[in-house]
């Protein structure tokens, strides 16, 4: 007997097997119900039966072996995903699914073997199967994994966002007792250290909401407006020079630095690129911008030790950061600093890239004078 003839005639049975072992997953609290178990194992059943009984030619089994993508509209694709998404919803953990197809697999394979054929037809059978049993898993773990990543994000989305009002009201309540003058120095001093610890944690809040944003599939909105690279270069200076007084900046810039950007987008670049300089690089550093065929380059560049070869790859990845031996000052913040850059670049429809070397460490963003304004950016003179 063929494997997709005994599949479908032993169906009853494979299924009671799957959903004992599977029972043994769940959750003690899970609200899934035999009954949605004995469901899913038939739908993968029929769908494996079914693609086995298909011709298939020696280009479609190569993709198949190889784990190439499949057709996202396929039969297995949306029952991989109605499983993924039953056994997410009832507590199931990424391991106990892929758990369930290791079983399944087993389990038709041993009751398959008493009326197996002999020799080469019963090889190609096995074949076929563990390449559609495959096929599903790789798709249920791949869905799982996605809409798991998703249900993260918008909690730390929500989270981020619900954090701004209480925020909020700490830097207010500081700026009114930084303007009370019956309070004592040590008491403005702790309303200080209150007022620049809420304005950091803002912009952590700030930078969670754009990655979250980002992740979940939104461009980064962008407001273009008239503006001076070398204005916003000077303004971000200050900034830096503000929270870290022993920073050395350098200016180096061209005449004629005027485009159309986001300039509030491009401070937040700049003071990132500079931060990251400071906190990581010693001794000098310089911010570079000039302009050449319709692009304005800036670069901000550090001396120190260079960032590890090895660490280059995922520079802007976020929440990585590299390890940096014999560097002073470790980043705070939750490292999304350099993909918020990308992120910026990307958004002017520019570029950003790192060199790294004994000599310094050149971080060199490119954008067009005057980016396109896309669907969903900020109208000219549009609140943020």
């Amino acid at each position: 007997m063929s494997l997709a003839d005994f599949i479908e005639g032993d169906l009853p049975g494979l299924i009671d097997d799957w959903t004992d072992y599977a029972l043994t997953l769940s959750q003690p609290d899970s609200q899934l119900s035999e009954i949605q178990l004995r469901n899913s194992a038939a739908d993968i059943l029929t769908a494996i039966a079914a693609d086995m009984r298909e011709v298939q030619s020696t280009a479609q089994q190569q993709i198949k072996s190889r784990g190439d993508k499949q057709d996202p509209g396929s039969s297995f694709n949306h029952v991989a995903h109605r499983h993924a998404e039953d056994r997410l919803s009832h507590g199931f953990g990424i391991n106990d699914v892929i758990a369930e197809f290791r079983a399944l697999r087993a389990t038709v394979l041993r009751r398959w073997q008493k009326t197996a054929p002999v020799g080469d037809a019963a090889f190609i059978e096995m074949i076929r199967f563990n390449e559609a049993i495959d096929q599903v898993l790789a798709e249920s773990v791949r869905h799982y994994a996605y809409r798991t990543e998703r249900i993260r994000d918008l909690f730390a989305g929500v989270l981020a966002h619900d954090l701004r009002s209480p925020l909020s009201a700490i830097l207010n309540s500081g700026e009114v007792l930084l303007n009370d003058d019956n309070l004592s120095p040590a008491s403005v001093r702790a309303a200080a250290f209150v007022q620049r610890g809420a304005t950091r944690m803002r912009q952590m809040i700030d930078d969670l909401l754009t990655f979250t944003r980002t992740r979940l599939g939104d461009t980064l909105p962008v407001n273009l407006t008239s503006q001076d690279i070398g204005r916003i270069c000077r303004d971000a200076a200050d900034e830096v020079r503000a929270s870290y007084p022993h920073a050395r900046i350098e200016l180096r810039l061209t005449s004629d630095l005027r485009g159309r950007w986001d300039g509030s987008r491009l401070g937040q670049l700049v003071v990132n690129l500079l931060t990251n300089a400071v906190r990581y690089g010693s001794g000098k550093v310089v911010i570079e911008a000039g302009s050449h065929d319709g692009q304005i380059a800036l670069v901000v560049s550090n001396e120190g030790n260079p960032i590890p070869e090895h660490a280059l790859p995922t520079l802007f990845d976020p929440l990585t950061r590299a390890s940096l031996p014999n560097r002073t000052g470790i980043a705070a913040g939750i490292g999304l600093g350099l993909y918020i850059c990308r992120c910026i670049a990307i958004a002017h429809q520019g570029t950003i890239r790192v060199e790294s070397t004994q000599r310094a460490t050149c971080f060199t963003v490119r954008l067009p004078r005057s980016p396109a304004q896309e669907q969903g950016s900020g109208q000219d003179g549009a609140g943020r």
